[in-house]
């Protein structure tokens, strides 16, 4: 299986990067893993939300150039639905035994996802109706990626 993770903006906290690089090395026993890193748009918090929505714009026509073509998408927005680890496991598995083998994730940056980005997901999923900070999500993304590889292969990590 491939998997690309689209994310705005760079990890810039070492214990992120460190936390992303391990798991990223778990699942390498599991799946090809691309990340794909779209720069994020200066945006002041004085800004308008006209300008907000040209931010998100920017951000999403390189995150939609970048998606691989006949990949599965998943866009992770708090909109979505909600998934256990081993409903998640269970998608995951599901998609492999219809053929789907090229997934992409989606994590937006901290004013959201254009609506074209969300509007071309297979899948909205959420993690949490909390927020989180994109550079950390992507760890808890990597972690519930590698997780349901063990929960799919029976092997012990999971509890």
């Amino acid at each position: 299986m491939k998997i690309t993770i689209i994310s705005v903006g760079k990890i810039k906290e070492k214990f992120f990067t460190e936390a992303a690089k391990e798991y990223i090395k778990r699942l390498s026993k599991y799946c090809r893993l691309i990340e794909e890193v779209v720069p994020d748009e200066k945006a002041d918090d004085n800004f308008s939300p006209a300008e907000i929505d040209q931010v998100k714009i920017k951000e999403g026509q390189k995150i939609l150039n970048k998606i691989p073509k006949n990949s599965y998408v998943i866009v992770l927005d708090i909109r979505g639905i909600q998934l256990s680890s081993e409903a998640f496991a269970q998608k995951l598995n599901t998609l492999a035994i219809q053929g789907i083998s090229d997934l992409t994730f989606i994590i937006g940056g901290s004013n959201g996802l254009w609506k074209e980005v969300t509007d071309r997901a297979d899948l909205k999923l959420s993690f949490s109706k909390m927020t989180f900070p994109h550079q950390l999500f992507k760890v808890i993304l990597l972690e519930q990626i590698y997780r349901a590889f063990k929960i799919n292969s029976g092997e012990t990590y999971h509890k």
